[in-house]
C-alpha cells in the first residue's frame, strides 16, 4: 500500500456502514469530508470506542514510539503489529480508517508510474483495521498522537498492482475489531485471516495528477483511458 487514500462521504455514511447504535461524539458528522487525494502525516478521520460511545477523531496517519526519532509509519505489516515491541503500545488501541479508496502506482514502461485507484465492488466504505494512539477517556490531544493501518499480502490479480493490501474487514468484523472486550488474540486472527478477498475489490487508471498532493477534487476518482 503506497499511502495514498480518498476520504469524500460523510462521517455519517461511515457510521452507517458499521451498523453501530453509539453517537458519534463530533462537531461535523453532518459534513461530507470531500478530501479526494489524502497523503500520510495529515490528519485522517478515525473510529474508535471511547468507553461504550462510538467517537471519530481527526489523527495523523502515522505513528512512531517516542524512542525513535525514524519517520512515522502510516502502515504496519500484519506479520508484525501484535508481537513487534515497535508497535507495542499501540496494538491494544483498535480503530477503524474508514476510507473510500486507495491509490497504488504501477510501472508499465512509461516515463512516469501510471496511478490505479481501487475501491470496493460495491463501492460501500472500506473498513481498514488500524492501531494507533489517540483521545480517549477524557484526555487532551498529544503531540505524538498517530495511527497506522494494518496491510498483509496482496492475492489474485490485486498483485499486478502492488504486493500489499489494507486489512479490509466486514462490518461486522470491525465491530469485533472495535470492541475492547475482543481478546488481543482473537484481533490478531482477525486481521492475518478474516480480511476481504481480492475478489471484493476494483482497480482502474487515474489521472497522473493524483500523484501530487496539491491536487484535490473530484476529478481525481475518475477512471482515465490512456
Amino acid at each position: 500500500m503506497c499511502g495514498r487514500l480518498s476520504q469524500y462521504r460523510g462521517i455519517h455514511d461511515f457510521v452507517e456502514a458499521l451498523s453501530m447504535p453509539n453517537a458519534v461524539v463530533d462537531a461535523a458528522t453532518d459534513l461530507r469530508l470531500a478530501r479526494y487525494n489524502v497523503a500520510p502525516t495529515t490528519r485522517v478521520a478515525l473510529l474508535h470506542l471511547d468507553g461504550e460511545v462510538l467517537r471519530v477523531d481527526p489523527v495523523r496517519w502515522g505513528w512512531r514510539p517516542e524512542w525513535t526519532d525514524r519517520q512515522p509509519h502510516p502502515n504496519g505489516r500484519v506479520e508484525k503489529v501484535a508481537h513487534n515491541p515497535y508497535y507495542r503500545p499501540i496494538w491494544p488501541h483498535r480503530a477503524i480508517a474508514p476510507i473510500d479508496n486507495w491509490f497504488e502506482w504501477v510501472d508499465e514502461g512509461g516515463p512516469r508510474k501510471q496511478p490505479y485507484l481501487i475501491r470496493r465492488r460495491d463501492q460501500a466504505p472500506i473498513l481498514c483495521a488500524s492501531i494507533g494512539q489517540y483521545p480517549a477517556d477524557g484526555r487532551e490531544e498529544k503531540s505524538n498522537d498517530g495511527f497506522v493501518i494494518i496491510t498483509a499480502d496482496s492475492a489474485g490479480g490485486m498483485v499486478d498492482i502492488h504486493d500489499r493490501r489494507p486489512v479490509v474487514l466486514t462490518p461486522e468484523l470491525a465491530r469485533e475489531w472495535l470492541d475492547p472486550a475482543t481478546p488481543k488474540e482473537r484481533a490478531e486472527q482477525m486481521a492475518l485471516h478474516q480480511g476481504e478477498p481480492s475478489e471484493v475489490f476494483e482497480w482502474f487508471k487515474v489521472s497522473l495528477a493524483v500523484g501530487n498532493v496539491r491536487n484535490q477534487g473530484v476529478e481525481l476518482i475518475q477512471p482515465v483511458e490512456l
